[in-house]
């Protein structure tokens, strides 16, 4: 095997595949990327049983082969060669890799003991990139990262006619976004789900966010049903999670009139300054009135905070404990100028009612309804 290629090209190649692996694998072998020299350039691809990732890229074949090298340390030797072409080839003492003066000899791994990268044959359907990397964005966050439930650890998307859903929880927190979905068209009422962990997601998310469409394809069965994310010249895969979603959908309230609307970077700013005194996990105190949204803390040391922004506010007074970091997360991924929180009620009397946080374009004016996120009250200490 020996093949010429553009050395930014191949770093580039290589730093995708090796993205999704664990730093630490139990198997050796799964830490290896299996690189393809053919006719049609090279296939560089990697695969740990729950995720893939492939690319192809245009070199120069002179003796087409296979070779598996450790991934991580070709992706850390690849970023640093010199400004030069790059040859590698394959003789007796192993992988010779040439880059201008730099020379490297590599150990080969085992090709025959490479599992088979997954192949997606199932229908699919076509997301902006640009969309699609900003609601995962705006969701991915709310998954558990408590393994102990693994379906938690997920998000949630859903397939409805012209429309893509990407739903996170922790139990604590819910958060939504919709997104255009161009495919095939579904039974009327008929929904396809997939529960992708959230680390895979994220890293689609920020792979492709630059690119045009991404394709999104479903395929398998029982234990190893599987999805595909390919843009260009790479394609992620990801070995869904088994179990149920909590029916989360329905815990968003219909009712929307008792409301504050608030700006966005004012009230953020304000939550991260009071909250410095606060000990870990203690809920900020917040009151919402007429005045405007007044915020406590209190903490060790006998350090206390308080900070108050301007707000408008329809309904009744209200004061509440809110997780601090919970309501920053979601201050960031509405990403409009105002935030609107919408005060839902329940009917259990005994029972903290969750807050609704959305967009909203002005004081007057709601944002588009495509994100929304709901956040579990704390009890206060009186």
């Amino acid at each position: 095997m020996k093949f010429h290629v553009n050395r930014d090209v191949f770093s580039e190649a290589v730093s995708f595949v090796v993205k999704l692996l664990p730093q630490r694998n139990p198997q050796p072998i799964l830490a290896g990327v299996l690189i393809e020299a053919g006719e049609n350039g090279l296939s560089l691809s990697a695969f740990d049983y729950e995720a893939s990732a492939r690319t192809t890229i245009d070199a120069t074949v002179d003796e087409p082969g296979t070779i598996l090298v450790h991934g991580r340390l070709l992706s850390d030797i690849a970023s640093r060669l010199p400004n030069a072409p790059i040859q590698v080839a394959v003789d007796d003492d192993g992988i010779l890799l040439t880059c201008g003066s730099a020379r490297f000899t590599l150990a080969s791994m085992p090709v025959q003991e490479y599992p088979a990268i997954p192949e997606v044959s199932g229908e699919s359907g076509l997301v902006p990139a640009d969309d699609f990397a900003t609601a995962i964005a705006q969701v991915a966050f709310a998954a558990s990262r408590d393994d102990v439930t693994p379906v938690l650890t997920g998000v949630q998307l859903e397939v409805s006619g012209n429309q893509l859903s990407l739903v996170a929880t922790d139990r604590y927190r819910v958060a939504l976004r919709q997104i255009p979905w161009d495919g095939p068209a579904s039974a009327e009422g008929e929904t396809t789900t997939a529960l992708v962990p959230a680390r895979t997601l994220q890293e689609v998310g920020k792979t492709f966010s630059h690119g045009e469409n991404i394709s999104i394809a479903f395929s398998g069965s029982g234990d190893r049903e599987i999805i595909a994310f390919t843009s260009g010249n790479k394609t992620v895969t990801s070995l869904l999670i088994k179990g149920n979603f909590p029916p989360v959908r329905r815990l968003f309230p219909e009712q929307t009139e008792h409301h504050a609307v608030v700006n966005t970077a004012d009230l953020a700013e304000a939550v991260r300054r009071v909250s410095l005194v606060l000990d870990r996990s203690a809920p900020l105190r917040f009151t919402f009135s007429a005045e405007g949204v007044a915020m406590e803390a209190s903490g060790t040391e006998q350090a206390r905070a308080s900070e108050s922004v301007d707000s408008t506010l329809s309904g009744e007074d209200v004061t509440l404990g809110l997780n601090p970091q919970y309501l920053l997360e979601a201050l960031s991924a509405v990403r409009s100028e105002f935030t609107r929180v919408t005060f839902t009620s329940s009917e259990n009397a005994n029972k903290l009612s969750p807050i609704l946080v959305t967009p909203q374009t002005s004081v007057e004016k709601g944002g588009e309804g495509s994100f929304k996120y709901l956040l579990q009250p704390n009890l206060l200490l009186r």
